[in-house]
């Protein structure tokens, strides 16, 4: 399929628009009851072993809790409790360390760490639910948003060094090794046959980003063709990609798990994802659309709970911790691509900016996403519902 195919068929959904009524769409989302018929259920559930692997729960280092084998675990002169998204385990786990020595070194304290790792979404939802985490790491923007209406972190969190991003990425698309399929942009993915992952934006942030970046690569195409942004267009062309869904997962993580195991064709996810997969020998081709999204994830210490906990300085520590050159580094070296401007020059020739990178600020800022995209009868549910 030609560029000028993928135009004619997202014409053709514009179409199709114009037919459908708001009563239509309504009546699709009762009568549906889901987001969408999984079409390849039976294989998923074969995936939940190699999910254990991929998918963190709680875990320690130097946790106060039994470490599994029967032996206490040694106990510090604090503890510290880390609620973060799945994707930045392996980072988080490596920046402890240097954290802990330093912190050893400065005050003679040791630091405990108790750690959980989940899907952005699934995390904020937990903090919020009663999670005591002290510091958190999550995803978006918008999942933060969720702990300051709960009144547990501050409204002035973004007071920090980059607006309280810690790391960038980008959104990419992993194929099978040597890209059998020919896969270059998300345009791609809407090719008939081609069978597509990415995880649900109901629970993960990084499928909110996966959506937005398709989505935005709309807008970009319809600017080229016609001057101007044009959502019905970007629409069409999301409903067009998301016609080729293999399964919608909880996170990243489980969309990687079902990829590894043999699903589907192509996934829409991190770059520093799959790099960090790479790295520890699995076999992808990362393809970095000319058209793709500027990913910034956040970090924010919980008020609520340090104040509870008497932990505030030293998880403020440990936050400020996330944008010194040396965790910078390890963020850098596990695939994300670093705020600190003199660290992004050492690994500058890893992560070059695609020629059409665009930020959420393109699509509006998170406020207008969240209502555009992301709201009961916005874009996002629209194309569930196939309407």
């Amino acid at each position: 399929m030609t560029r000028k195919d993928i135009q004619q068929k997202v014409k053709a959904g514009l179409r199709a628009d114009r037919d459908n009524s708001a009563a239509a769409f309504a009546q699709k989302t009762r009568e549906s009851g889901r987001a969408l018929p999984l079409k390849r259920l039976p294989t998923l559930l074969g995936v939940l072993a190699l999910l254990g692997s991929l998918l963190a729960g709680c875990a320690g280092s130097g946790s106060a809790e039994e470490d599994g084998s029967g032996a206490q675990a040694p106990k510090g002169d604090v503890t510290l409790v880390v609620g973060a998204y799945s994707v930045v385990k392996d980072s988080v786990q490596d920046i402890i360390p240097l954290f802990q020595q330093k912190w050893k070194e400065e005050t003679g304290q040791t630091v405990v760490f108790q750690e959980s790792y989940e899907a952005s979404g699934t995390q904020a939802r937990a903090i919020v639910g009663g999670f005591e985490a002290d510091v958190t790491l999550l995803s978006l923007e918008g999942d933060i948003d969720k702990l300051t209406k709960a009144k547990l972190v501050n409204e002035d969190w973004k007071n920090k060094p980059d607006s309280g991003m810690i790391t960038r990425s980008v959104a990419v698309i992993g194929t099978r090794e040597g890209n059998p399929l020919g896969i270059r942009s998300f345009a791609d993915l809407a090719k008939p046959g081609v069978k597509v992952l990415y995880p649900n934006p109901k629970t993960s942030g990084g499928a909110q980003w996966d959506i937005n970046a398709i989505y935005g690569a709309g807008l970009k195409e319809s600017e080229r063709e016609t001057g101007r942004k044009d959502p019905a267009f970007a629409k069409n062309f999301l409903k067009a990609v998301h016609a080729n869904i293999e399964s919608l997962d909880k996170s990243g993580r489980a969309s990687m798990a079902a990829f590894e195991y043999g699903v589907g064709d192509a996934l829409v996810t991190y770059e520093n994802e799959l790099l960090a997969r790479i790295a520890k020998g699995a076999k992808y081709e990362v393809v970095v659309p000319d058209d793709t999204i500027l990913i910034e994830n956040p970090a924010a210490v919980v008020d609520a709970n340090v104040d509870k906990h008497g932990t505030r300085e030293v998880a403020e520590a440990f936050l400020d911790f996330l944008w010194s050159a040396e965790a910078q580094r390890v963020f850098a070296e596990n695939g994300f691509r670093p705020v600190d401007p003199e660290v992004y020059k050492e690994f500058a020739k890893n992560y070059p900016n695609p020629k059409g990178m665009f930020d959420i600020e393109y699509l509006g800022g998170w406020g207008e996403v969240r209502e555009e995209l992301y709201s009961k009868r916005g874009v996002w549910y629209q194309v569930l519902a196939g309407v």
